[in-house]
């Protein structure tokens, strides 16, 4: 039997990082021909930011392949067991290096989100001055968990889960790869074998490369010399999900099943909902489904639907399967036959984009805390008194005449001029 321990005791995730940004797969958004990120890094002019995203998408490599590509030194450290004297000691080096001449380094700090406002702050007059490029990775929403004044110097660049395609890719190179990878194994792999383990890895290529190598020393150590779709069941562990083998499958369902709810057709949610099930989806995907559906779809015209998709993930969470089949279900129908309305989930989004396009109006004086132009509206016996809350007019809401909207369209057409424009 081969050795399978020899030269393994590294983890393949972390020996086949990429070593230069030809090797790197996916995030063409940011590092393609056009891609912001990729034009700096190749110019020597990064900046200050923050890659946010989930789990192995290559947040880490990025940045180690940063200092690469730029000649610039790279100082590392992890939010999660760093203290506050590493981040001085840190700070200290990146000054030391600017005084030798030498570019500001790369100071990379890993789930910076770890850090508090108060060990973000070090940082801050450093970042300022020029002193470093401080990079940071987050899996948390920046805009959150990120010191505001810290990140208003810094640029966030969203990174994506990878494809399929981007992580069957890197599978086959690891394989094949004799001196980072497992090509010394001597074993080669149905298409539907590495198709399974990509699929199932939901875009986390540490999570691919993790079940690759699992499978593969299981295989060596029985002898075998090609790894099957059985062998990837068998031997990558009880968070495999099986999908089809062009991994349409996951997205076909979902879209089955949301649309069948939008179309009011429980009939059709159900089925697809059991097809979903049936194929190891994940049922807290399913579940988050639901209750985005409740607001874009239903909304407004039955806000009970919110709470019950809410109360359906909450005891799913609860119960689990195979009981909890029935709750997702329960949930799925009363969507599918409530009355539907979108105009919510319409109205942030046109809210979203007038702000996105430079719509940034000042907050009115008498919205300001402590302003005495203020009226209180319960000091009226209505509960509500006219008063200008944007100062020009805006209208982004437009509710139907559907279930309870349509009371919500008439209150407020009572109340403003705006909702009584459409009669």
């Amino acid at each position: 039997m081969q050795d399978l321990g020899r030269g393994f005791k590294v983890p393949l995730p972390e020996r086949f990082r990429p070593k230069s940004l030809d090797e790197y797969v996916g995030q063409e958004h940011l590092l393609g021909p056009e891609g912001p990120l990729g034009l700096l890094i190749r110019t020597n002019s990064i900046r200050s930011c923050i890659l946010y995203g989930p789990p192995g998408v290559g947040k880490t490599t990025l940045v180690r392949l940063m200092g690469s590509a730029t000649g610039r030194e790279l100082l590392e450290i992890n939010a999660v067991t760093s203290k506050l004297s590493d981040l001085r000691a840190l700070a200290d080096r990146a000054v030391s290096l600017m005084s030798m001449g030498f570019d500001p380094p790369i100071a990379f700090v890993d789930e910076i989100y770890h850090f508090n406002s108060q060990q973000q702050n070090v940082l801050l007059p450093f970042v300022e001055s020029g002193q470093m490029v401080l990079v940071g990775t987050t899996t948390e929403n920046p805009w959150f968990e990120i010191n505001k004044t810290l990140l208003s110097r810094m640029l966030v660049y969203q990174m994506k889960p990878l494809e399929d395609s981007h992580v069957l890719l890197v599978l086959e190179r690891a394989l094949e790869d004799e001196e980072r990878g497992l090509g010394r194994l001597g074993l080669s792999a149905t298409r539907e074998a590495l198709g399974a383990i990509a699929s199932s890895a939901s875009g986390d290529l540490r999570q691919a490369l993790l079940r690759l190598e699992a499978v593969a020393s299981g295989v060596a150590a029985m002898g075998g010399s090609s790894i099957r779709e059985e062998h990837v069941v068998a031997f990558a562990g009880s968070s495999f999900r099986r999908y089809d083998r062009s991994g349409d499958q996951h997205y076909h369902l979902i879209s089955a099943f949301i649309k069948s709810v939008r179309g009011s057709d429980p009939d059709g949610a159900v089925y697809w909902l059991a097809r979903m099930l049936e194929s190891g989806e994940d049922p807290r995907f399913i579940a988050r489904r639901i209750c985005i559906l409740a607001a874009e779809d239903v909304g407004l015209a039955d806000p009970m639907g919110l709470v019950l998709a809410e109360a359906a993930a909450s005891a799913f969470d609860r119960v689990g399967l195979p009981e909890g089949d029935m709750i997702l279900a329960e949930a799925a129908i009363y969507l599918a036959a409530a009355p539907k309305s979108n105009r919510a989930y319409e109205a942030i989004r046109s809210a979203r984009k007038a702000v996105e396009a430079g719509d940034l109006m000042e907050v009115p004086d008498n919205l300001i805390p402590g302003s005495p132009n203020y009226v209180y509206p319960h000091g009226d016996p209505r509960g509500w008194v006219p008063a200008s809350y944007l100062p020009e007019p805006r209208r982004f809401y437009r509710p139907t005449d559907l279930g309870t909207e349509a009371r919500i369209k008439e209150r407020l057409r009572r109340l403003w001029r705006r909702f009584g424009e459409e009669r």
